[in-house]
């Protein structure tokens, strides 16, 4: 991310940064040139060029993914009024014979029922003892009434919202531990709950710091911008404040997640978890976050265990969007279920995967309030697709609904363009306005900011009233 600034002193005397960019706009057009000439370069010498072929060749190009037909699996004690179709039937073959598994299908596709029959089917074959369902909240008790529906005989135990009360917890869990159950439903904020052993998450959370301590070094040796040195060390100082406050904390009786006997996850919706810690030297790209949501590292914590204990076939995934915004959550996903293959490919910290899989690319973009355009730069480009699409689907079963082809009402789209009003246009200048005073620093954040000046804009485009109930 080149870009260029020029300083001028504010009325306290202060160096203030304001960004050059016609300047920004030459420099970046010559870091192209730079780019594509060192690629030039690279593959000019035949024997150089043979030698990194061969090389890359040897290294990512050397798998092909198992394709898996499971038109021979009876499942014993499903009901037979309910078939299973075709891919259906290869999904839980996928399960059961590969290892962790993203179920990648399109919405309809009838994924419930494939995670269902495979935990079944597992504990039928004694390749798992207890499968633990991890669901949105408000689905436990639909989920359950479909695994009965599937499976009429099963022995399963269904979370309510207050088995997971602090009184209720170590209960719950007991039961958990002890009980001979075929699957254990809970929900998405209820899996926190259960907490890994300490230990565990101490050697987690040291290895975070030591990964952000190789980034750290890569940005000084790259002679990287300050800022983004200060940023890797915000996060590792941050990292080792949990440390300290894990280690503060007394031991006591609870149940940990190792305790309970679980040896086979899966996770619907899995896309709600997909802010995974991540460090990186790339900075103001589009399409990398570096936030973190607790429940993701919790669970990312809970699929290494698994890994240990069932050498990587513990944990399956089943979402409708598992790549919705960014490129940077294919990469999440094989960290939690691909783990052990990043390592051996020496792609475990995401700046080494983004070099080989992906570029950035900067383009004109209209601007967030939709008042002119301006340069952003983006991680929105794959290279050398066919490897990593070939290492992705070795866990990843993808069926869109193209490839499934079922049976639904064809839909009739009408596309209706509405005019904005005089009032409509004055905000929008309004909101432009704001939007440079915010990006120029002019404005204390708890005053106005981005997502206060988006957030009115999607009001306004909905309803102006929803912005002054006395406009017409």
């Amino acid at each position: 991310d080149v870009r260029i600034f020029d300083y001028v002193e504010d009325a306290d005397g202060k160096k203030k940064a304001i960004l050059n960019k016609k300047e920004t706009a030459i420099a970046q057009a010559k870091q192209e040139l730079i780019k594509q000439g060192f690629q030039d370069w690279v593959w000019s010498d035949p024997e150089r060029r043979e030698r990194l072929c061969r090389l890359y060749n040897d290294k990512f190009n050397s798998l092909r993914p198992r394709e898996y037909d499971g038109s021979h699996i009876v499942f014993s004690g499903m009901n037979p009024e309910i078939e299973l179709r075709e891919h259906q039937r290869n999904a839980v073959a996928h399960i059961l014979y590969g290892g962790n598994t993203l179920l990648a299908h399109a919405v309809g596709a009838g994924k419930t029922f494939e995670m269902v029959s495979a935990a079944m089917e597992s504990k039928r074959l004694g390749l798992c003892s207890k499968s633990l369902f991890v669901v949105p909240n408000h689905l436990t008790e639909q989920w359950a009434s479909e695994f009965l529906q599937l499976y009429p005989s099963a022995n399963i135990l269904v979370a309510t919202k207050k088995d997971f009360e602090t009184k209720n917890r170590k209960k719950f869990c007991g039961r958990i531990a002890t009980g001979d159950y075929d699957a254990v439903i809970i929900g998405h904020s209820q899996l926190q709950k259960i907490p890994m052993s300490k230990e565990r998450q101490q050697a987690i959370i040291e290895r975070q710091i030591e990964q952000v301590m190789i980034a750290i070094q890569l940005a000084k040796k790259e002679k990287a911008e300050n800022f983004t040195v200060k940023q890797m060390e915000r996060t590792r100082k941050s990292l080792e404040t949990r440390l300290e406050r894990l280690n503060d904390i007394e031991r006591d009786d609870t149940v940990t997640f190792e305790e309970l006997g679980v040896d086979r996850l899966f996770i619907d919706e899995s896309h709600y978890f997909k802010n995974l810690f991540l460090a990186t030297k790339m900075r103001n790209v589009g399409g990398i976050a570096q936030t973190e949501a607790q429940k993701s590292s919790d669970l990312f914590t809970k699929c290494q265990y698994l890994d240990e204990i069932t050498e990587g076939r513990g944990v399956i995934f089943a979402t409708g969007t598992p790549i919705s915004n960014s490129m940077v959550e294919l990469y999440t996903i094989q960290r939690y279920l691909q783990y052990g293959l990043l390592d051996e490919l020496g792609l475990q910290h995401f700046d080494d995967w983004a070099a080989n899989y992906g570029e950035t690319t900067t383009t004109i973009e209209l601007s967030p309030e939709g008042s002119g355009y301006r340069p952003k730069t983006r991680f929105s480009k794959f290279i050398n697709l066919p490897e990593l699409m070939a290492h992705f689907k070795m866990c990843a079963d993808i069926q869109t609904a193209d490839m499934l082809k079922l049976p639904v009402p064809e839909a009739i789209f009408h596309n209706e363009v509405i005019k904005p009003s005089d009032l409509q246009k004055e905000a929008i200048t309004g909101l432009a306005e704001r939007a440079e005073a915010v990006r120029g620093g002019n404005i204390d954040p708890s005053v106005d900011n981005m997502l206060k000046i988006t957030n009115d804009g999607r009001k306004l485009a909905l309803d102006q009233r929803l912005i002054n109930l006395s406009h017409p």
